[in-house]
């Protein structure tokens, strides 16, 4: 079988080591993380971690069969483009000097990116999308010279 990537929604009691111990059960099976985002949901008792894995059909059903059996996990879905809304966000600190800085606005500006900081040496630049398209900018700033970088991870909603 092939492996392709595969993108899940857990949903877990909001209690100290929950991170830990679903970290732990990909680490022991051996399991890639290709990213992991947690947050608080609207009830501040549960958390809901967007986790975004590699493996195929057979490993991705043993997973959702392990993640299931852990205590403090009370949901896990397996989101499709079909069925969520997936998004990333970035914060780059790319090179401004007078001779690129307009064009480093221009490609921000095409992107719809904000420019959140602003100093004689270089940009902080801001955006959320797809992505796709997060890739996509960061290859065009790329020339202009990333100092720094931090990318969210996948965060991922179910539609309903």
């Amino acid at each position: 079988m092939e492996a392709k990537q595969h993108v899940l929604s857990i949903l877990a009691d909001n209690n100290p080591g929950v991170i830990l111990r679903v970290a732990g059960l990909f680490s022991r099976r051996g399991y890639s993380i290709e990213s992991l985002s947690a947050a608080q949901t609207e009830n501040p008792k549960i958390s809901r971690m967007t986790i975004v894995t590699t493996g195929d059909q057979a490993t991705l059903e043993q997973i959702d069969k392990q993640l299931s059996k852990l205590v403090d996990v009370k949901e896990v879905k397996v989101l499709t483009t079909d069925n969520s809304v997936k998004r990333e966000h970035v914060l780059i600190m790319a090179g401004n000097s007078e001779t690129n800085r307009t064009a480093l606005i221009q490609v921000a500006n095409l992107f719809h990116a904000n420019i959140v900081n602003v100093n004689d040496n270089s940009l902080i630049l801001e955006l959320t999308g797809k992505p796709r398209k997060i890739n996509a900018f960061i290859q065009l700033i790329e020339p202009f010279g990333i100092i720094k970088m931090v990318k969210s991870g996948l965060t991922a909603l179910e539609r309903e």
